[in-house]
């Protein structure tokens, strides 16, 4: 397939900048995925579209405030620099301007309360660092660091706590899940008063978040890696609830990508940890998401082809005309879309 399938005109205008005061007072799209029907919501009736039995699954990763302002000590350039994953006893991080840090930099941030020595060089920008410090990483980050918002979003975060899930748990990630943000722990009592089972699994976001598809041809494109990790009781309620024919929903394309890996690899949910860098586009078969709780995507990306891929191309590119048309909000801070209706086998 071609990537310029994938694309839409989206005026600038409609890209969030900034956070609802009210996260579930978002605006919702529900699309019918047999049907391809719409409805126009708000997200805190999320509920109209769950019955009493699914499963609700939720991906509580933490966002670091991995995004980090330095200079180099040998020349005072300014460097930029996102903290990705660790890998052995480094970091993968994304430099800006990557032609200043070769193999041996050294960056400092905060005076030299962090250090970053670079071990290795990658192509994209991408480098290995060991980090040098005191005390603990997480409260050095607090201190220095930022969020490491989207490139569009071009307004200062007050909040932090804005850009992260009410149910993040789990640090590691350097982008929120965002589809998850829409909820608010009144909002999530009330759906659990409502018989549906709430689940938690863990995906840590990475690179794959930040990286455009560029070749033309979308079979072409190689996702990043990221870490997940699924528990032994979330995969037996899982199971059980697809036993029983009860619907899974997963918030997001984090959520869903892991689940999906952890059905392709094993035939069914598992207790399982590791990295996935599974791409899913038109013709990939769900054998383990019934309903898919997401947000606007950008033209062209990855994302995008996820939720064609669960619902049609055709489906996902009316209901993106529909929502320019409506003056919904797009992107991390944006409105959310819900496609629900027919059950996928597991098979």
């Amino acid at each position: 397939m071609k990537l310029d399938e994938f694309d839409f005109d989206l005026p600038e205008e409609l890209i969030a900048q900034t956070p609802l005061l009210d996260r579930s007072s978002s605006r919702l799209l529900a699309v019918n995925k047999e049907t391809g029907a719409l409805n126009d919501s708000v997200f805190k009736n999320i509920t109209d579209y769950m019955s009493r039995g699914d499963v609700l699954v939720l991906n509580d990763t933490k966002v670091l405030p991995a995004r980090l302002f330095g200079e180099k000590e040998d020349t005072g350039a300014k460097i930029e620099m996102l903290l990705l994953k660790p890998v052995e006893e480094a970091y993968e991080v994304l430099i800006r301007p990557a032609k200043r840090v070769k193999e041996g930099t050294r960056v400092s941030f905060g005076h030299g309360k962090l250090t970053a020595v670079c071990t290795a060089v990658f192509d994209e920008g991408i480098r290995h660092v060991k980090l040098e410090h005191e005390g603990i990483l997480e409260n050095v980050l607090d201190e220095l660091g930022s969020m490491p918002l989207p490139p569009y979003i071009k307004e200062t975060l007050d909040d932090n706590d804005r850009y992260q899930t009410v149910y993040a748990k789990e640090t590691g990630s350097a982008a929120a899940p965002t589809a998850g943000l829409h909820f608010t722990d009144e909002l999530l009592d009330e759906i659990k008063s409502a018989g549906v089972d709430v689940v938690t699994i863990t995906l840590h976001v990475g690179l794959g978040t930040f990286r455009p598809v560029s070749a033309d041809t979308i079979e072409e494109h190689k996702m990043h890696s990221e870490y997940y990790t699924v528990s032994k009781e979330a995969a037996e309620r899982l199971n059980r609830a697809k036993s029983e024919g009860r619907q899974i929903i997963s918030v997001g394309t984090t959520s869903t990508r892991t689940l999906e890996t952890v059905v392709r690899d094993y035939g069914e949910f598992v207790e399982a940890s590791g990295f996935t860098d599974i791409f899913i586009y038109p013709g990939f078969q769900y054998r383990a998401v019934d309903t898919l709780i997401t947000n606007f995507h950008l033209p062209k990306s990855s994302l995008v082809m996820l939720v064609s891929a669960f619902t049609g191309r055709d489906n996902i590119m009316n209901a993106y005309r529909h929502a320019v048309e409506e003056n919904y909000r797009f992107f991390s801070f944006g409105d959310a879309m819900i496609i629900y209706g027919g059950q996928t086998d597991g098979n």
